[in-house]
């Protein structure tokens, strides 16, 4: 018996019969053997054959030893009849693929994906000829990197990469922070991007502004347009005028990713801890907008080194607020360092500081470079009642050629060399 399959085997082989018309042919003549209807169903797996079924143990292997013995009989016959031509084998082809008792329907998987391979390389072969219109016309969609370390070999294939570069945004900075990569990756331009586009051209932000926006808050195309229209709607009804929200929003990229009561709490917050009247809290925020955005804690600390630590009165407080917001924010150890050369090197009073405010955000080296140098002539005179007096807001704004002409009376090569020997 198993000399009898070998030799099927090998005279398949040579007759160039496929596995799976092997297969077909097989379970056909197979399924004609047999003197009963089976109610089985037959798979080939691993060259053995699986009966399930009702039939007993028994039953099955006895239906087992009559196909085999069926089986080798039929075997021999077809072999000694041979095909006659291609024609033939191709019908029985047919035949066996179209029999319901084919296993091809049941085959495994492989089989079944070997066979639609071998019918497209019969229809497409690759040694064939095409034109050079057709080759041409062939096109090949470029791969999308599995894995990058940068946002910038996903441009050719991301049409959202692609128009956001288009707009200004910067990629390279973005692609440094956690998570934000992947994310804009996952996004559709036309779906996720382009209605919060609109949206801030509607509410009157320049395009111009549209890459810097993106670059500093990403999450904000993450954002619903349903948040961001009603947190526009809250800062106009707090009198906030469309221009002056379109303004904000464009210096303070982050203002429309915080919610509705998270803002009403920050406009609370400066109003009720400078005592603070609305138009004046308004003008201070739309000046300075990412005051709603930061920690309050830089703010309260600021707060209470002015008053305890310079020395300042609250009615002085509000006023150096209201005219430089950003002393709310100033880093706590250059404020200190500028008081403390004004009022104990300068000999500026609090009220002096009060009235031209401006000396606060500026440069430290600046102040101290220029006061040396009129020290040096002569001139360091700060006190608006007596003769030859220089207020701090020129001292500070002025332009180097300007100050040296107006109010120290010398070259701007005298003023260099002198900044040489500090």
């Amino acid at each position: 018996m198993a000399s009898s399959c070998a030799q099927m085997c090998l005279q398949c082989r040579r007759l160039l019969f496929s596995r799976t018309t092997v297969c077909a042919w097989v379970s056909t003549q197979f399924g004609h053997c047999s003197s009963s209807t089976w109610t089985t169903t037959t798979k080939f797996l691993n060259r053995s054959l699986i009966l399930r079924g009702s039939l007993t143990a028994a039953q099955a292997k006895e239906k087992w030893s009559q196909g085999l013995f069926c089986f080798s009989d039929l075997t021999a016959k077809h072999l000694s009849e041979g095909v006659k031509d291609s024609e033939e084998l191709s019908r029985a082809n047919v035949a066996a693929y179209h029999s319901p008792l084919s296993p091809v329907t049941h085959a495994n998987p492989s089989d079944q994906s070997q066979m639609s391979l071998d019918h497209i390389a019969d229809e497409f072969s690759a040694l064939e000829e095409i034109t050079d219109n057709e080759a041409v016309s062939i096109s090949v969609p470029p791969a999308m990197p599995p894995a990058s370390t940068s946002l910038r070999d996903y441009v050719d294939q991301s049409e959202t990469l692609c128009k956001l570069v288009q707009l200004g945004v910067n990629l390279w900075k973005l692609e440094q922070r956690p998570n934000v990569g992947s994310m804009l990756l996952r996004l559709d331009f036309n779906r996720d991007v382009a209605p919060i586009l609109l949206f801030l051209k509607d509410i009157g932000v320049d395009g111009s502004h549209f890459g810097k926006i993106i670059t500093h808050n990403p999450f904000i195309l993450t954002e619903s347009l349903e948040n961001l229209k009603a947190r526009v709607n809250y800062l106009k009804s707090k009198k906030f005028s469309p221009e002056t929200v379109a303004s904000m929003v464009s210096k303070a990229p982050y203002l429309l990713n915080f919610s509705v009561k998270r803002l009403d709490n920050r406009l609370g917050f400066f109003q009720q801890q400078l005592n603070l009247s609305a138009p004046n809290t308004r003008n201070i925020v739309a000046r300075l907008p990412r005051l709603l955005c930061g920690s309050l804690e830089p703010i309260k600390e600021n707060l209470k080194v002015c008053e305890l630590e310079l020395g300042f009165k609250e009615n002085e407080i509000q006023q150096i607020v209201i005219a430089v917001p950003k002393v709310l924010n100033a880093n706590k150890r250059k404020l200190t360092q500028i008081f403390d050369y004004l009022h104990n090197t300068m000999k500026v009073p609090h009220h002096l500081i009060t009235k031209f405010p401006q000396v606060l955000n500026t440069k430290y080296l600046r102040i101290r470079e220029r006061h040396m140098f009129l020290d040096y002539l002569g001139k360091a005179q700060y006190d608006p009642t007596l003769p030859n007096y220089i207020s701090l807001d020129r001292l500070v704004s002025l332009k180097d050629d300007a100050f040296c002409t107006t109010l120290a009376m010398a070259t701007l090569e005298d003023f260099s060399e002198f900044q040489k020997t500090i």
